[in-house]
């Protein structure tokens, strides 16, 4: 991929995220040095794959192949928007191929061990005006979930924020469909942004959708997190990673797995250019 064609996607593509905000009243997903979101981030499940090796360090790909990716995250108190010094925060996500480090049952197969590995894990404490700042690649993709980036903020040693960021997802199909590292999967990816359970339950305001921008080398995702430093945030549990999915666009066999909370059926999407492209009108 040349470097214009990289350049003048993603102006594309971030024009296009622009749309999805209501406002910047209500606009707490964009976060810039100036102006810091003020509104609660929202909470989502924690899902299955969350471990803790305290691992601080900022460093996180281990060698995995991707595009490089710089998520910058900012801590504040909702309501007076005051960096919360030395807060932690924890993420970890996938790998290009929709693998997790520390669990079993990996791959669109499930045949792939990952215990006892700690790639793309990582915890920050947030500076003097709340920021932290991870350097991994950008996320893959897994049967049942869009695009997505986990986090969890503790103030000693107490949960206060568990949630998930998001990306582009004009942006994740270009990188999905044109960039090596991403490819050669199994199956079509069927769940976006549009059709997928934790946004339409957790975050239908977007609020937690990074900002992402391009640099020379690398992609930098940058979100602000509100959170109430008396919330106490626990939200789901760990456990086993999902079983396979049934037909597309059908429901799975048997219930959804424990700490899941996910639902039976995926949504199908009608017109997938247009759920990929905010404000994409098509002739009918």
């Amino acid at each position: 991929m040349s470097t214009s064609t990289r350049r003048g996607f993603l102006g594309f593509v971030s024009a296009s995220a622009a749309g999805l905000l209501p406002g910047r009243s209500e606009a707490a997903g964009v976060a810039t040095d100036s102006e810091p979101a003020c509104i609660l981030t929202p909470q989502a499940e924690e899902g299955p794959f969350y471990s803790d090796p305290k691992l601080v360090r900022s460093d996180i790909a281990e060698g995995k192949a991707g595009i490089p990716l710089t998520l910058r995250l900012r801590v504040i108190e909702a309501g007076p928007c005051t960096a919360i010094k030395g807060a932690r925060v924890d993420i970890w996500h996938c790998d290009a191929k929709g693998l997790y480090s520390a669990f079993a049952g990996q791959s669109d197969s499930r045949n792939i061990d990952a215990t006892g590995k700690t790639f793309l894990r990582g915890t920050q404490m947030a500076d003097e005006v709340g920021w932290v700042t991870f350097n991994t690649i950008y996320p893959g993709w897994y049967d049942g979930r869009t695009t997505h980036i986990h986090f969890k903020m503790f103030l000693d040693d107490r949960t206060v924020l568990t949630g998930q960021t998001f990306l582009p997802d004009a942006l994740n199909e270009f990188i999905y469909t044109n960039v090596p590292d991403y490819g050669k999967r199994a199956r079509q990816r069927m769940v976006i942004n549009a059709n997928d359970h934790v946004i339409e339950r957790s975050d239908p305001g977007h609020r937690a959708f990074c900002a992402v921008k391009e640099e020379r080398d690398r992609y930098v995702a940058t979100l602000t997190l509100g959170v109430d430093r008396r919330s106490d945030a626990t939200v789901g549990r760990a456990g086993p990673p999902p079983p396979p999915p049934g037909i597309r666009g059908g429901p799975p066999p048997g219930p959804p797995p424990a700490g899941m909370g996910g639902p039976m059926f995926v949504r199908p999407i009608k017109d997938r250019l247009a759920a990929l492209v905010p404000g994409l009108r098509r002739e009918r």
